[in-house]
């Protein structure tokens, strides 16, 4: 059989993308997709103890919308689901979205410091960078969704709460 030496180089060229491909599906990045939910760049922001918060980008990829309700991990035994909101004078709070974050079909949602995010309660062990955690995301439809998201330092988004939170003190 006589192969052509341009069909031989788009057999190597289809044999590296399958195996890239391959390669990124079993890497270690802190992604996950189930039912076309496709969660990618998931981290938690480094903390000793106390609160701090859960980011990453959330993909539907389904041809439905799907709503986020709840999600948990064990590093923190509460975890709400966050929104962040700025009144007229330019001051931002945090507060928990009453029934969950919707995805609109085809769309994403991105859970980012002063944003939207899950915010971890209650933590007596430090999650230090480098580590990682792993959450359960709940949806509206009873099925979960277990990520890994990797413990980062971060420098920014220093917010204090002016009271407790469900009596919890602490910084996000």
């Amino acid at each position: 059989m006589f192969t052509s030496p341009r069909a031989s180089r788009l057999t190597a060229l289809l044999s590296t993308v399958v195996l890239a491909s391959s390669l990124a599906a079993c890497s270690g990045t802190p992604s996950a997709s189930d039912d076309g939910i496709v969660v990618t760049d998931a981290w938690v922001k480094s903390v000793d103890e106390g609160m701090t918060a859960a980011f990453g980008v959330l993909a539907n990829t389904t041809d439905a919308d799907v709503t986020l309700v709840a999600a948990s991990t064990d590093a923190s035994p509460m975890v709400e689901l966050h929104e962040t909101l700025t009144d007229a004078d330019g001051s931002s709070m945090m507060q928990e979205v009453d029934g969950g974050f919707t995805i609109s079909a085809g769309d994403s949602l991105t859970l980012e410091p002063g944003g939207n995010h899950l915010m971890l309660m209650g933590i007596t062990e430090p999650l230090i960078a480098g580590d990682d955690v792993t959450l359960t995301l709940e949806w509206s439809d009873g099925s979960t969704q277990e990520i890994v998201a990797v413990v980062k330092d971060y420098s920014g988004a220093q917010e204090e709460y002016s009271h407790d939170v469900d009596g919890m003190d602490g910084e996000s």
